[in-house]
């Protein structure tokens, strides 16, 4: 029985199956086959041509802009000036210049030095200002007749009496004490009114200038300048000196330059007929600038007390792209007067000197100068001179306390100088100088007497904290050979060290010390003439501000 139940199932699957499939495969035939396309085609109109009324682009611009600048030389190194060393071993730091604000200064020193100055300043500062300043300091030494006293006053304006033109004005006195402690020996006596040294000068300046260049491309500054010196015994000089310079520039690159100068001195020693040293300079020369060259080339027509002499100028920096390397050379002449007035600032004892005339210099000059990075600077130069008619001193040949003002009608010298700068801001500076001059070829004197063939300074500023600043300064120098009635003498070095400190106890009071010749070196700078010994000033500073902006 179970076996039948089994077959039965079987058999009605195996029916199933085969229902279904005929069902399937029994399709309707009588049906037509189609096959449906779907497409997304929109008959549309064809847009109408319009014009385009877009600007066109400017071309890109790919020419580089050509900008001049004239940057002043940061490391100025004079022409050659005989260098000189009052009693003083080294004066005291005035401070600088102030920025429409007033001040007095005052103090005293060791040697019985009073020191006393003063400052008043007033104006906008941009279309006019008035700056009167006014100094006075002397010392007595431990040296009998050791004295000197300096006092100084000068007044300085200027006033914008249009856009592009400034007037210039500056009123001068200068008076100054000495003595003639000079003297070998010791022991013998003067009187006392023959040792006094008086130099009084009185002067005066009033220039023009423009401040932009005119329509014209023109640059002018006229100036005339006067000076009256006179030392108290019926010696006495009058110098005046009148410059009219006008430079055009043609483009950029291109100028054209011409001076017109004229200098004139009347000296008159004592009773004797006055003497007039007159010279006259007309300097036309023409100018090319650009990115990394600069140069100036033309002559120079002198006319000296009535004798012609054509003079060079010929002068070219050629710098690195980076402005990091500057090459110097040139070929320049020019006179110099040497009045009384100029001599006695270099050696104040001597004698009136018993004529007045100019020398005539010419220099041959390579050097090079820059900078490294944002902090150091350098600049060196080597020079071939020849120096015409060069004033040197001797001692007299009496008893030694004075100079005699004689001349050298032609020498040589092979000049050197260099200078390198660190600087930090305001935080830290140092600048370091030397010069050395080798002279050679002289003509009337055995050896260049007086003249220093070596000098060596350095400079250091530091700012400790914010009102607190202190200084050091170093001189080295060789005092150049000396004649003198004891005989000829090679000259000695001296050495000088200064420090000094400036700090703010309130807001406009400060102290302010200064020490000289810390070492206490016994050196002389002009023969028979040895500096002070070691010394020291201090005081204090007040200052009001008269423009509170």
């Amino acid at each position: 029985m179970k076996r039948n139940n089994l077959f039965s199932g079987s058999s009605l699957f195996i029916v199933a199956f085969l229902l279904v499939a005929t069902a399937s495969t029994a399709q309707d035939t009588t049906k037509k086959r189609s096959i449906d396309i779907t497409s997304s085609f929109k008959p549309v109109l064809k847009d109408a041509a319009k014009i385009n009324f877009n600007a066109t682009p400017p071309s890109s611009d790919t020419t580089r802009p050509r900008l001049q600048y004239n940057i002043p030389n940061q490391n100025l190194v004079l022409g050659y000036v005989p260098g000189s060393l009052k009693p003083l071993a080294l004066q005291v730091d005035t401070g600088g210049n102030w920025g429409n604000e007033s001040y007095v200064k005052a103090g005293f020193g060791s040697l019985k030095t009073p020191y006393l100055e003063a400052g008043i300043s007033v104006g906008d500062g941009k279309t006019s200002g008035l700056n009167i300043y006014a100094k006075h300091i002397s010392s007595r030494g431990k040296i009998e007749f050791q004295d000197y006293t300096n006092t100084d006053v000068a007044l300085n304006a200027f006033y914008q009496s249009s856009k592009n033109g400034e007037w210039n004005v500056r009123l001068a006195s200068k008076q100054e004490r000495y003595n003639r402690y000079g003297f070998q020996p010791k022991t013998i006596s003067f009187p006392t009114d023959s040792m006094g040294i008086k130099y009084g000068t009185w002067s005066g300046r009033v220039g023009f200038h423009n401040i932009n260049r005119t329509a014209f491309g023109l640059t002018y500054a006229p100036e005339i300048k006067i000076d009256i010196f006179n030392d108290g015994i019926k010696n006495s000089e009058s110098n005046t000196y009148i410059n009219l310079p006008v430079q055009k520039f043609i483009g950029k690159n291109f100028g054209v330059e011409v001076a017109a100068e004229a200098n004139l001195t009347r000296y008159k020693q004592g009773a004797k007929a006055a003497i007039n040293n007159n010279f006259f300079v007309l300097s036309p020369a023409i100018l090319f600038i650009n990115k990394n060259i600069n140069l100036k080339a033309g002559i120079k027509p002198s006319w000296d007390n009535g004798s012609m002499k054509v003079l060079p100028t010929v002068m070219g920096e050629f710098s690195a792209a980076d402005k990091q390397v500057t090459l110097q050379a040139g070929w320049i002449g020019y006179l110099r007067k040497n009045s009384f007035q100029y001599v006695a600032s270099l050696n104040p004892w001597i004698w009136a000197p018993g004529y007045s005339n100019n020398s005539r210099i010419i220099e041959r000059y390579v050097g090079l100068k820059g900078s490294l990075g944002n902090h150091f600077s350098y600049s060196t130069k080597v020079g071939f001179n020849t120096l015409f008619n060069q004033p040197l001193f001797i001692n007299d040949t009496i008893t030694g306390k004075s100079f005699l003002v004689v001349n050298e009608s032609k020498m040589k010298a092979i000049h050197y100088d260099g200078q390198v700068g660190y600087t930090v801001g305001e935080k830290f500076s140092l600048v370091s100088t030397i010069i050395f001059n080798k002279y050679a070829g002289l003509h009337d004197n055995e050896k260049p007497w007086g003249l220093m063939p070596m000098e060596f300074k350095t400079a250091a500023r530091l700012q400790v904290l914010k009102d607190l600043y202190v200084k050091a300064d170093v001189t080295a120098f060789n005092s150049g050979p000396f004649a003198s009635k004891t005989g000829r003498g090679a000259g000695n070095t001296g050495l000088d060290l200064s420090a000094g400190a400036e700090f703010a106890v309130v807001k406009n009071i400060k102290v302010w010390a200064q020490f000289n010749n810390i070492a206490n070196n016994k050196y002389e700078r002009w023969h028979q003439y040895p500096v002070y010994p070691f010394n020291f000033l201090g005081g204090i500073v007040f200052s009001f501000a008269q423009n509170n902006k």
